[in-house]
């Protein structure tokens, strides 16, 4: 099939190259001129594991190319839409690059004579297709829907560090289509992949992404409230996470207490969700609680170390870990950058270390922060050590040996941990 995806971002630049590499001919369609070039390349701009091997051999058998100008539709059967849907300051949906990319992919559709399929891809409220996007294609091409054009929703569920596993191994596929066919092109992208495929409507597709997301957010703070309580009692938070982990209706995902949640996903459509439930004139409690959880659960490290440590001007703190998550270079709403700017307010000198994201952190945060090459350098001469990602290398007992470590992901065995430095965990 011939396709085209708009935005080569996270989700975008997976997906292409997924596709691609199951012998799709892919052109992806990009702003930046940078990403064009490094995507050409073969080097990915994002850290991923095996995106770089896989696109480079995508390019080898050249059926996959970035390219800037959406002319390169025209010759595609089926378009992908994986732009960006930031937040806005208060929370809410930001659909300024969707709409200019229905706007755009609506003249190319005013030039095609085949009927031509537009998938969303895109994380998009509920009645966002229907009301936005749908009405947009048809105002910038000059047809109705079904006469022309037919769209469908196939919202991700890709996890960063292992997208493309999630792809190629996904726990469903859904497919939110208004008209048949256009639920065939889509379920057609998915052949030889094995997973439950739920066909719905579109604002159903929509919402189940927003639900499951919440869901697992909701886990997250669940479990935290839950440590935080079990802290203060001198329960193990993790003994008790097991115990509940072996009944079938709770399972042990997502029952890692520590910082809280962060990424390009769960505060972002968290967020949307309970400010679409304000537009409707409904308080979304529970959803709302859940943020507040997440919020506070980062202030409970700074607390620990302002204790053990009093006034924080011009003590030098070391960080490790950056990102929000371990194997990505991703630092979107990760906690570690909240923890850090609140040490910097505060006057603390801040030494930081992450395998992968220290490029990404340096472009959002203060100036004034040591950027070091090891975890060792890192540690060497700090106060106090914060463990805030939980990359595998961190888990070297040999670094914490004589510090005074604050664990926020539960890195170090705390069993072990009191024989050789002086160690608390958040909620633990």
């Amino acid at each position: 099939m011939k396709i085209s995806v708009i935005g080569a971002g996270y989700v975008g630049l997976v997906t292409a190259t997924a596709l691609a590499s199951k012998g799709h001919n892919v052109v992806l369609i990009e702003k930046d001129k940078a990403k064009i070039s490094s995507i050409n390349k073969g080097k990915a701009p994002i850290a991923e594991d095996g995106l770089d091997d896989k696109l480079s051999d995508c390019l080898k058998h050249n059926c996959l190319r970035a390219v800037e100008n959406y002319q390169e539709m025209l010759g595609t059967d089926v378009t992908l839409v994986c732009v960006g849907t930031p937040s806005n300051p208060d929370g809410s949906i930001d659909l300024s690059y969707i709409k200019q990319s229905a706007r755009e992919i609506g003249k190319m559709l005013g030039k095609k004579t085949e009927r031509h399929t537009v998938v969303i891809r895109s994380t998009v409220i509920p009645g966002t297709t229907r009301g936005v996007i749908i009405p947009a294609l048809e105002e910038y091409s000059g047809h109705k829907l079904h006469d022309a054009f037919d769209v469908a929703v196939n919202p991700e569920f890709l996890q960063e560090g292992s997208a493309l596993r999630c792809y190629f191994n996904p726990d469903r596929i859904i497919i939110g289509e208004d008209d048949k066919g256009a639920g065939d092109t889509v379920e057609k992208l998915y052949e030889g992949i094995s997973a439950p495929i739920i066909r719905t409507d579109i604002p159903t597709a929509e919402m189940v992404k927003y639900a499951s997301n919440a869901f697992l957010a909701t886990k997250i703070s669940f479990i935290n409230e839950i440590g935080n309580l079990c802290q203060k009692l001198g329960i193990d938070v993790y003994e008790v996470a097991k115990g509940i982990s072996f009944d079938y209706r709770i399972g042990d995902r997502f029952l890692n207490a520590g910082l809280g949640f962060g990424g390009s996903c769960l505060p972002k459509d968290l967020g949307a969700l309970v400010q679409a439930s304000r537009g409707l004139g409904y308080h979304a409690r529970l959803l709302e609680s859940v943020m507040e959880v997440n919020r506070l659960q980062v202030l409970k490290i700074i607390q620990a170390v302002e204790q053990k440590l009093g006034d924080l001007k011009n003590k030098k703190i070391s960080i490790l870990g950056l990102a929000f998550k371990p194997n990505t270079d991703d630092v979107r709403s990760a906690p570690a950058l909240r923890v850090i700017e609140m040490l910097i307010n505060k006057g603390a000198m801040v030494k930081a270390y992450d395998p992968m994201a220290m490029p990404n952190a340096r472009a959002v945060l203060p100036e004034g922060i040591e950027y070091c090459r090891s975890a060792e350098e890192a540690v060497r001469g700090g106060d106090c050590v914060l463990v805030l990602t939980e990359w595998a290398e961190f888990k070297n007992e040999s670094l914490y040996r004589g510090e005074i470590v604050f664990d926020g992901r539960r890195v170090v065995d705390p069993r072990n941990a009191k024989t050789f430095c002086d160690y608390q965990g958040i909620c633990w």
